[in-house]
C-alpha cells in the first residue's frame, strides 16, 4: 500500500513516521522548513512511548497524491474548501482518502439516511465546494485521538494517545478500512475500524467544540478549566447542548456526559491545538467546531445559548488576531 499523507504537521508527521516504520511505503507532503528538515533528517519523533526516528521521502509536490492507494489528509479543516479542487484533480479512481480533520466533516451526510442525507453543511463546506470537488465514496472517516505538537521543524512531540478509529460513511466494513488499520496497527498505532463512525465523532466533538475555544479564550491548559465550578458548569452545560443536537441525530453515547467532562480535565496541564494555534498566530478552527453544531441544532431545532456565546467569543478572537497577524506581516514587508 502507497500512503501519501497530505498535510505532514504534526499529526501528519506522526502518522507517516509510525507508518513507515511499519513497512508502509509513505510520502510526505510538507512545505517550509519543515520541509527542509524532513528531506535532511526525517521525521524524529520524542515520546513517551518511545523516542524514534523514520526517513520517508518528502516532498512539496501535490502531485505525489496521484500514485497513491490512500491518502491521509493532515491539512485543517479549514483549509479544505480551497485544497478541494487541486486535491480532486489529482485523485486516482479507487483512492481513499483519510479524512482526519476535527469536527463534522464535509461527508457526514453522505450515506447517512433519513431527512438529512447528502446535506452539505455552510460552516464546514461554504457552498458545497468540498462536496463537488472531491469523488463520491472516496472518504473514510478517522477520528483522532492523538496529541502532538511540532517543537522544530522535523521533530514532533508525542504527547499522549495513539488511537485513529476508522470507518465508512455507509457503515459498510470495507477491506480499504481493514487494510488501513493493519498498516496503522503494524506501525504502533490503534486504528479499530467502527462500523458508525459517526457516534465516535460527537464524542470526540463534545470536547473540541468546548475545551478547545474556551481553552483559546482564557489561555487554560485543561486540568485549569476543571479548576472552578464556574467554568465547569458552564461546560457542563455546553456539553448538554451539543449532546441534544447529537441526539437528534440519533447519535447514541458510549459514555456519561460527565464522565466525558472529568476526562477532559484529567488530560492534566496540556495546551489545546486551538491554544497552540493562537499563540503561534494561526488560523483557529472553530466553524466545524461549534459553527457546525450550531448549524445543525437551528436545523433539528435545539436552543444552545451557552455553546453560542463561547462560538461568538471565540470567532472575533480568531478574527482579532488574524487581523494583528496580518498588520505584523504588512509591518515587517514594509520595513524590508
Amino acid at each position: 500500500m502507497k500512503v501519501v499523507v497530505l498535510g505532514a504537521g504534526a499529526i501528519g508527521a506522526y502518522v507517516g513516521a509510525a507508518l513507515a516504520r511499519g513497512g508502509t511505503e509513505v510520502t510526505l507532503v510538507a512545505r517550509g522548513e519543515h520541509l527542509r528538515a524532513l528531506r535532511e533528517r526525517g521525521v524524529r519523533v520524542l515520546s513517551p512511548r518511545g523516542d524514534f526516528e523514520a526517513h520517508p521521502p518528502a516532498t512539496d509536490d501535490w502531485e505525489a497524491v496521484a500514485d497513491a492507494d490512500a491518502v491521509f489528509l493532515g491539512l485543517k479543516a479549514y483549509s479544505l474548501p480551497e485544497a478541494a479542487p487541486r486535491l480532486g484533480a489529482l485523485l486516482r479512481p479507487g483512492t481513499a482518502l483519510v479524512a482526519a480533520q476535527n469536527g463534522i466533516p464535509w461527508w457526514y451526510f453522505e450515506s447517512h439516511g433519513g431527512p438529512l442525507d447528502g446535506l452539505v453543511l455552510e460552516s464546514v463546506d461554504p457552498g458545497g465546494v468540498i462536496a463537488r470537488s472531491l469523488p463520491r465514496g472516496c472518504a473514510v472517516g478517522c477520528v483522532v485521538y492523538c496529541s502532538t505538537e511540532l517543537v522544530e521543524p522535523g521533530v514532533v512531540r508525542h504527547l499522549e494517545g495513539t488511537r485513529f478509529s476508522l470507518g465508512e460513511p455507509d457503515r459498510s466494513e470495507s477491506e480499504r478500512c481493514r487494510a488501513l488499520s493493519e498498516a496503522f496497527r503494524a506501525g504502533g498505532l490503534k486504528a479499530p475500524v467502527e462500523r458508525d463512525l459517526r457516534n465516535e465523532i460527537w464524542l470526540k466533538l463534545l470536547g473540541n467544540a468546548t475545551f478547545n475555544p474556551v481553552s483559546a479564550l482564557t489561555g487554560a491548559t485543561l486540568a485549569q478549566l476543571g479548576s472552578t465550578a464556574e467554568m465547569r458548569a458552564t461546560l457542563r452545560a455546553a456539553f448538554g447542548e451539543i449532546a441534544a443536537v447529537a441526539e437528534r441525530l440519533g447519535v447514541t453515547f458510549p459514555v456519561s456526559l460527565d464522565r466525558r467532562l472529568e476526562a477532559g480535565f484529567a488530560v492534566g496541564e496540556h495546551r489545546t491545538s486551538m491554544l497552540q494555534d493562537l499563540e503561534r498566530g494561526k488560523p483557529l478552527e472553530h466553524r466545524c467546531l461549534s459553527g457546525a453544531v450550531l448549524e445543525l441544532a437551528e436545523r433539528v431545532g435545539v436552543e444552545a445559548p451557552c455553546l453560542a456565546t463561547i462560538h461568538a467569543c471565540v470567532a472575533l478572537l480568531d478574527e482579532l488576531s488574524q487581523n494583528r497577524h496580518e498588520a505584523v506581516a504588512d509591518t515587517v514587508r514594509v520595513s524590508r
